[in-house]
């Protein structure tokens, strides 16, 4: 490995499907917390940010389960903090699991919540020093006290340290939680609930727009959700209008699309509706059950609906090419499930050849995933349908960062590149998103340039924006325009690539989303021109770097 680019390539893939979610959370456990030294750095930012876009989507208990899994080893200190201030299950899992040194645990324990130090407690293996910090923090027991200890208990008792600061924090929080979980406690006759976004059909609003609904074998309502079952129960879906006769779907058990039923009730099933249902079937005797389906009110046909405008060929050829990558996604993804299930021998022990192929798998798998991003972001860029993230960052220590990555690479080789910058140089993109772009230029020249080979790299401010003037490596220089941005696959041999399907396809998605950005990339002669525009309201350094905005040529 030339360079270690495994935290950018995780976070270029979309965590879309729930196995790839998990996946991804995996992955970024183990990146993270095997990081000897907490380096800065966009990337370690923005892989902290999808972690905690993953926990909202991943249940507590699978996290918990992950981070206990086998082979994952937690020495970050901040990772182990992030992770302590999740839920008790999570937390617990990788307070056990947290390989930190001595210091780690003494700098880290009274930044940690009080529940999670209570947790730290019941290791036994963190030495004398530990314990005397945590019982000068309040944490004295190792086992939990009696339910009705901690009741009686005031919470000043057990919470260390002044009356403002982290246990004034730690009270506010703890209330909020007691206040919220309330509800559900006063209700004895019922199970918990958990949050599964269910309170539309809980709790029936004024005027229902759709339900779900089961009947019974002679056509009557027998199931709803439960906010509308009261006002529905009993009722004859299959009445033919008018006639007050069953429908033929009933006698024939067949599917039923699109019928058409008028509700005379309470105000707030009342009125037309329309029913899509399916027959069941029982699947040991194979008698006939009654109907499954949704009610939804019909839409008018007279609705004052805007005309959807007219697409190009280009905009339908597009949405089919996403279409089709969604479709094939799902299964290249099971492939890379099931073989990390394999390699990391989650349900057993496996032999080291079918371990072997397992990782190689799921790398390929890896690779495809990511060529599929780039073609939906290429298809979704050309056609508008997707922006550029706004947001603040200097281009010129982004583009030195991708540098340094690669001199492991273009050290050994003679070649890389000389960086000239006029200073600090805020474009107003994401982080992200410039990092993208300025990878996409640097990597394809650096691949393709021949060993000795040392390219320009100048940046500097134009105009409103900044500019940046990379050289192209010999071999590229002598195509021309066709040749230089066409797509094809392994047209020149690149040990650091910048896509799977290209140098021309690489430049055209960069230029694609310098365009989105607002910005540009164009070819003079020998260079590449890239700019992007800049913060506005710039400072006077800013504005009086303008004036060298002709040194780096047109």
């Amino acid at each position: 490995m030339h360079y270690d680019d495994r935290l950018a390539t995780v976070l270029r893939v979309r965590a879309e499907g729930e196995t790839v979610a998990r996946i991804q959370y995996r992955q970024l456990l183990d990146l993270l917390g095997t990081r000897p030294v907490e380096l800065p750095g966009t990337q370690v930012e923005a892989a902290y940010d999808r972690m905690a876009e993953l926990s909202r989507r991943i249940p507590a208990g699978e996290r918990a389960l992950i981070v206990e899994g086998p082979g994952l080893r937690l020495r970050s200190p901040r990772l182990v903090a992030a992770l302590a201030s999740a839920e008790p299950q999570v937390a617990s899992a990788a307070i056990r699991r947290a390989e930190l040194t001595r210091e780690d645990w003494l700098d880290l324990i009274p930044a940690l919540p009080i529940a999670a130090r209570g947790m730290v407690r019941h290791r036994r293996d963190l030495g004398p020093e530990v314990e005397v910090l945590l019982e000068r923090l309040g944490i004295v027991d190792r086992g939990l006290p009696p339910a009705e200890g901690v009741a009686a208990e005031p919470a000043e008792t057990v919470i260390a340290g002044p009356p403002g600061g982290i246990g004034a924090i730690v009270r506010r929080i703890e209330a909020y939680r007691k206040a919220r979980e309330a509800p559900v406690a006063a209700n004895a006759n019922e199970s918990p609930r958990l949050p599964l976004g269910e309170e539309h059909v809980l709790h029936a609003p004024a005027q229902v727009a759709c339900f779900d609904f089961a009947t019974s074998p002679d056509g009557r309502i027998a199931w709803a959700d439960p906010g509308v079952l009261p006002m529905v129960a009993g009722l004859q879906v299959f009445a033919r209008e008018g006639l007050g006769q069953p429908h033929p779907a009933l006698a024939a058990r067949q599917p039923v699309r699109a019928l058409r039923l008028t509700i005379d009730g309470a105000p707030a099933v009342a009125g037309d509706w329309q029913i899509d249902a399916t027959p069941l079937f029982d699947a040991a005797s194979g008698a006939f059950l009654g109907h499954a389906g949704r009610m939804r009110r019909p839409v008018a046909a007279n609705a004052d609906i805007a005309p959807e405008a007219p697409r190009s060929p280009h905009a339908r050829e597009a949405d089919r090419i996403r279409q089709l990558l969604h479709e094939l996604r799902t299964p290249v993804s099971a492939i890379q499930g099931f073989s990390e299930v394999i390699q990391q021998q989650l349900f057993g022990p496996a032999p080291h050849e079918y371990r072997a192929l397992a990782a190689s798998i799921a790398g390929d798998a890896a690779r495809v995933l990511a060529a599929f991003e780039e073609l939906e972001r290429f298809a979704k860029l050309e056609t508008a349908a997707l922006d550029i993230e706004a947001g603040e960052c200097d281009l010129a220590a982004l583009v030195s960062e991708a540098v340094e990555r690669l001199s492991p690479y273009t050290s050994q080789r003679k070649s890389g590149f000389a960086i000239e910058a006029t200073g600090p140089l805020p474009v107003a993109i994401a982080p992200v998103e410039a990092e993208r772009i300025a990878w996409r230029l640097i990597a394809t020249c650096a691949g393709t340039a021949a060993p000795g080979e040392v390219l320009t790299l100048t940046l500097a401010p134009d105009g409103q924006g900044v500019r940046m003037r990379a050289q192209l490596p010999g071999v590229l220089a002598s195509r021309d325009d066709k040749a230089l941005f066409g797509a094809a696959v392994g047209a020149v041999p690149q040990t650091i690539a910048s896509g799977m399907f290209g140098i021309g396809f690489a430049l055209r998605l960069a230029m694609c989303e310098a365009k989105a950005a607002g910005g540009s990339l164009e070819r003079d002669g020998n260079f590449l021109l890239l700019w992007l525009p800049g913060l506005t309201g710039s400072s006077p350094a800013h504005t009086g770097g303008q004036d060298q905005a002709g040194v780096t040529g047109d």
